[in-house]
């Protein structure tokens, strides 16, 4: 789906939303938590979400020879990257701790772990990197400001006809029960910038994680890449494919789009 498609989500609603500040990853900055990303069993993101992304950025293609995980976490998303590509892979993240655990778990040495400072990639130059992404960061910021810091910092050290591509969980299946994760209440609206409970379940009988994400509607996200600078902007909603059954026999992941992908291009 294209912007060029009128979206309207029933609850995007409200001009600067909630102004707390949630569960950034500087609320995870020591090594226990950012252990604890780690250990998520992220099945669904790679059978839907992280393949919808890479398609997106062309990642395994001549083009992109350089990609920024912009919000790498502890780091497996970066690691996919260059096992799936010969690209080498700017991994840059707010949180000593997950660096840390990074470059313990997941080095490799096509990867560059680096500290994000006062929001600036400031290790990059412009239009240095072939493609961007950012995953599961957009959810992690409170205030509608530094989602466009973000996308203003990521477009400026894009080439030209660079990609950047943000995944998230899908704002219109707030309250589904996913195969490992929930994100929201059943039968809630939430309404722009929002504060909305996310439950990471963890394998092997570990607590799950309790997190404190913000509810942006889909129209944010193109608000935020448009005003960046961000042309030809797409929209996906995957869901699993029906050949697959990794997850069950009928997962809601099958009937729910569980993630939301929205990409644009640097003019």
């Amino acid at each position: 789906m294209s912007s060029s498609t009128a979206w309207k989500d029933a609850d995007d609603t409200g001009d600067t939303g909630d102004t707390d500040t949630g569960t950034t990853y500087t609320d995870a900055a020591d090594a226990a938590d950012a252990d604890g990303y780690d250990s998520y069993d992220d099945l669904p993101e790679r059978l839907i979400g992280y393949p919808a992304v890479f398609h997106a950025l062309g990642i395994g293609s001549s083009a992109v020879r350089t990609v920024l995980d912009h919000g790498c976490g502890p780091g497996k998303v970066a690691a996919r990257v260059v096992e799936a590509s010969g690209a080498r892979v700017v991994a840059a993240d707010v949180s000593p701790g997950m660096l840390a655990v990074a470059r313990e778990r997941h080095p490799h040495p096509r990867i560059d772990h680096r500290l994000i400072e006062d929001g600036r990639l400031a290790f990059l130059d412009d239009g240095s990197v072939d493609a961007a992404m950012s995953c599961f960061v957009f959810v992690t910021v409170g205030e509608i400001e530094g989602l466009h810091d973000i996308a203003a910092e990521v477009h400026r050290v894009l080439r030209p006809g660079g990609r950047y591509a943000v995944l998230d969980t899908n704002p219109r299946s707030t309250g589904i029960r996913f195969s490992t994760f929930r994100t929201g209440d059943p039968g809630r609206v939430y309404t722009k910038g929002e504060r909305r409970g996310t439950r990471l379940e963890r394998p092997g009988g570990a607590a799950p994680l309790d997190l404190a994400d913000h509810h942006w509607p889909c129209q944010t996200y193109l608000d935020v890449l448009g005003k960046a600078g961000f042309t030809d902007l797409d929209v996906h909603e995957p869901v699993l494919p029906r050949h697959s059954a990794l997850l069950g026999s009928r997962p809601a992941e099958a009937d729910h789009p569980p993630f939301l992908v929205v990409s644009g291009v640097k003019g």
